[in-house]
């Protein structure tokens, strides 16, 4: 079906085009007509998902499960590009799960591949274009899977100007994706924004710990270290994330930002660690409240408490010199620095 879609009514034009509602449409027409729509264009097929243990591809995978149960193999592509411990976390979260997990320990390939890289959006690209190429050799180690299925969610559209807006970044699912792709997409989240896509997984019964997870994107680390990225850096960025999200994952459900995460900005600069004088990395830290994603603000946290996760980065980080904090809105910034 081609639907034509203008910001931020994405969700009402689909759903009255797909349900053929005019104002008494839920998001349970929109699950009944997505499992029928995917059940038309797979058949019996079978069909290859890339899990990341985010929101998004947790709730294709369940939606896909119902749809297609005994078709769909998920691939963890692990590309060394995780949160702190995120790998194991995500086995652990989908080991009861009726469905086929594999994880691809492909850590080494993709650093050797953005070995030297600072643009973003090259970055980006040549992430996609790496995950697709070891679905590729998953799927021909598992026989013929015609399909590849993705959790793209209609922001990824909006800001890779596929809707024919202009390219704010391109995200690896949408303009990341190699022109020689020998998969055909399934993508039953492509009209939803953030928020619909919870309200979807709470239907398909996920657990609360999946469907409230932090947004994560698709190139993980690799859009939040600016500039050449590296084993040392990464390393360094996870301890630094770990510690702010543990900070802000014990505030009250009620208080917590929508999104919240630290950035290796690339930057060294002067610090005093005892009475020693360092110049190491700058790490920045940002956390955002919104409702949908294309808009954002920063969260109003007390300083104090910056203050203080800011000292913990310091202390429990030898190697940083200086924490700063991000408080652009989005626009004119983006929720991701790349």
């Amino acid at each position: 079906m081609t639907i034509d879609l203008t910001g931020r009514d994405a969700l009402r034009n689909v759903l009255q085009q797909l349900c053929g509602a005019a104002e008494s449409y839920t998001m349970q027409h929109y699950l009944a007509a997505q499992l029928a729509e995917v059940r038309q264009q797979v058949g019996s097929q079978k069909v290859l998902l890339g899990l990341s243990g985010g929101v998004d591809s947790s709730v294709c995978a369940a939606l896909l499960t119902h749809a297609l149960p005994g078709q769909l193999t998920c691939v963890f592509v692990d590309h060394g590009l995780m949160r702190q411990h995120e790998g194991e976390e995500i086995e652990a979260a989908f080991a009861d799960h009726d469905l086929t997990l594999i994880r691809v320990n492909a850590q080494a390939r993709f650093l050797q591949k953005l070995a030297g890289i600072t643009d973003p959006e090259q970055k980006r690209k040549i992430i996609g274009e790496e995950f697709i190429h070891v679905f590729d050799e998953e799927s021909a180690k598992l026989g013929t899977i015609p399909f590849l299925a993705q959790g793209t969610i209609y922001p990824d559209i909006a800001e890779s100007g596929s809707d024919g807006s202009e390219v704010i970044k391109s995200h690896h699912n949408v303009a990341g994706l190699p022109e020689d792709m020998q998969f055909a997409l399934v993508e039953p989240l492509k009209w939803l924004y953030k928020e619909e896509v919870r309200e979807l997984g709470r239907l398909l019964s996920l657990p609360a710990a999946l469907i409230e997870r932090q947004p994560f994107p698709g190139p993980g680390l690799g859009v939040r270290v600016i500039g050449d990225i590296t084993q040392e850096k990464l390393d360094l960025l996870r301890v630094a994330d770990a510690i702010l999200r543990q900070e802000l994952d014990a505030l009250p459900a009620q208080s917590r930002p929508s999104q919240y995460f630290a950035v290796h900005t690339g930057v060294n600069s002067v610090g005093l660690k005892g009475e020693q004088r360092v110049y190491g990395p700058v790490i920045a830290l940002r956390a955002v409240v919104t409702g949908d994603f294309m808009s954002a603000a920063c969260a109003p946290l007390p300083l104090e408490l910056f203050g203080h996760i800011a000292q913990r980065i310091a202390v429990e980080v030898p190697a940083v010199s200086r924490v700063v904090l991000d408080i652009t809105p989005k626009p004119p910034g983006t929720i991701e620095w790349e």
